[in-house]
């Protein structure tokens, strides 16, 4: 016992009054280990599968939370291990920490949406976004960006400022599914029926579309050109619409060619009066 006192005793090295001993290491150790273990335990009881209450984003968001929560007070007693005495360090740091501030602003800023995002829960993993014209998927929620991939599977760096201060589309913030358009126009004198028939029929094929009774088609306007239709459906598959979209659009032209209706396109027709040229040979002759 008293080998093992000196051991924990013994000086590693000093600057002025700071002296570092073996037994502040084996402290720090410790809390290190002890914060470590409590958040892996946190981690599992948030995640276990018996805790249905809460979905991906809303455990992923309240774990953030605990554990900057956890970390701050382990750096505290760490700090206190080594002799430093907190309260002293904020009142000598005031000064430095007001210039600090100024010249990180935005960095606070960033720091401030990202606890607001976890804190509110407005946004989650797996939440499709629309920023900027830009539709992505959030990955992860950190506590000055928030990482998201593009429909190009594009990793993307989000400052939190930007989803807390800007204008922000969530497509799956209250359910699973949205509802979605798709816009063609025909001829003139088309089977107005069976168009509304054919785009119908080329959404409920698609197996991505969802409530199939909510699926319509509607003539919403006579155009300069064309009769003016739209076909509106749900669908699960938010994040890849565009393809949705497209697989839909290829079924609506087939059907629109085996049933001779045609797609008009704008066209000018261009009239030349030659009354000037006849006038001339008149004058000759």
């Amino acid at each position: 016992m008293e080998a093992l006192k000196k051991f924990l005793e013994f000086e590693l090295f000093h600057i002025g009054e700071f002296h570092l001993r073996v037994l502040s290491l084996v402290i720090i150790f410790v809390i290190f280990l002890v914060t470590k273990l409590i958040l892996l335990l946190i981690k599992k009881t948030i995640f276990s599968r018996e805790n249905s209450k809460l979905d991906i984003g809303a455990s992923y968001a309240l774990f953030k939370i605990i554990k900057y929560l956890i970390w701050v007070i382990a750096i505290g007693l760490i700090l206190e291990a080594l002799g430093v005495k907190l309260t002293v360090l904020i009142a000598g740091s005031a000064a430095l920490l007001v210039g600090v501030g100024l010249g990180l602003q935005q960095t606070f800023n960033d720091i401030l949406s990202g606890i607001i995002l976890l804190s509110e829960k407005s946004i989650k993993i797996e939440d499709v976004l629309e920023i900027d014209g830009d539709i992505v998927k959030i990955q992860s929620i950190g506590l000055r960006t928030s990482k998201a991939s593009n429909t190009d599977d594009v990793s993307i760096i989000i400052p939190n400022s930007l989803i807390t201060t800007n204008k922000v589309i969530n497509w799956s913030h209250q359910t699973t599914k949205a509802r979605f358009r798709i816009n063609v126009g025909v001829a003139y004198g088309s089977d107005i029926d069976m168009v509304i028939k054919i785009l119908e029929e080329s959404a409920h094929e698609h197996p991505d579309v969802s409530t199939i009774d909510s699926t319509e088609a509607r003539l919403v306007d006579f155009g300069n050109s064309s009769l003016d239709f739209q076909l509106l459906f749900y669908s699960q598959n938010i994040f890849r619409i565009s393809k949705v979209k497209s697989d839909i659009r290829r079924s609506i032209s087939r059907k629109f060619v085996s049933s001779n209706i045609t797609i008009p396109f704008p066209q000018m027709d261009l009239h030349v009066k030659s009354n000037s040229t006849e006038k001339t040979k008149d004058d000759e002759e």
